[in-house]
């Protein structure tokens, strides 16, 4: 890849973080799944090269070249291979993917819960694009460096309506009288591969999560909140401002995430 890469110069593309464990990669049906849908809405040809026969025989392979060992972080960067300005020459597609050995083979908990609190400087818009893991991330980069200025573990990011939804790297659940609330997809946020295994694993244990539209001021109310992503799993939020949480059910569902 040169400085004229499209993914460098415009954002031209679309990314998946994934977590290769025991030998395996977690959830590859669901990653290969969300790589395509995001593909095909970027206008990206080859979208069908992307299944999940390759992303575990590219990974495993690349992983052996490494020699990186069972368990790793993995990312997979998809982007506009041609040139042109805004204008693309073509929409071809070309991929890059990088691994980083990780010691933990499962996911494991966060003993001290994060700290968190609601970066409110540039709120996310609700589009065609909202649901993907675009490489246009400047929204949450700027939210990374107010997370570094305040000395937090994690900050919360609103949409365009003022609503909750999602952390700056994770999909957010809340609990509210005894009930699970996370934002809907129509509400902005990433369409999150653990955000899916956590609803699923939800239902399976009689466990109600409602997709909803949140007001961020329940926060101050709220029993739990806890944030997932494929790389980490389920984390759980001690504190935001003078509030402190419990972690029963994100405790729950990370011990049956573990048994997947």
């Amino acid at each position: 890849m040169t400085i004229s890469n499209r993914g460098f110069r415009y954002g031209d593309g679309l990314f998946e973080s994934m977590r290769w464990m025991n030998g395996e990669l977690k959830f590859a049906e669901l990653h290969s799944d969300r790589i395509r849908k995001g593909m095909k809405t970027l206008k990206l040809e080859g979208y069908s090269h992307i299944d999940t026969w390759f992303l575990r025989e590219s990974i495993a392979e690349l992983i052996r070249r490494n020699k990186t060992g069972p368990n790793a972080r993995v990312r997979l960067s998809v982007f506009r291979d041609s040139g042109g300005l805004y204008n693309p020459d073509s929409n071809r597609m070309g991929y890059a993917i990088e691994v980083t050995k990780v010691s933990e083979s499962e996911y494991t908990s966060n003993g001290r819960g994060l700290i968190v609190d609601i970066f409110q400087d540039v709120p996310k818009p609700i589009n065609i694009l909202s649901n993907l893991k675009t490489s246009n991330s400047l929204i949450f980069v700027l939210a990374g460096v107010f997370k570094n200025q305040h000395s937090l573990d994690e900050v919360l990011i609103l949409n365009q309506n003022g609503f909750l939804c999602e952390a700056m790297s994770s999909n957010v659940f809340v609990v509210y009288n005894k009930e699970i609330y996370t934002p809907a997809l129509s509400e902005g946020c990433i369409s999150g591969v653990m955000r899916h295994v956590v609803l699923k694993l939800a239902k399976e244990n009689n466990i109600n999560i409602i997709e909803a539209q949140i007001n961020p001021a329940v926060l101050d109310l709220a029993e739990e909140v806890f944030v997932t992503n494929a790389s980490k799993g389920i984390q759980w939020v001690m504190g935001y401002n003078n509030k402190r949480y419990f972690n029963e059910n994100s405790r729950f569902l990370l011990d049956k995430l573990n048994k997947i």
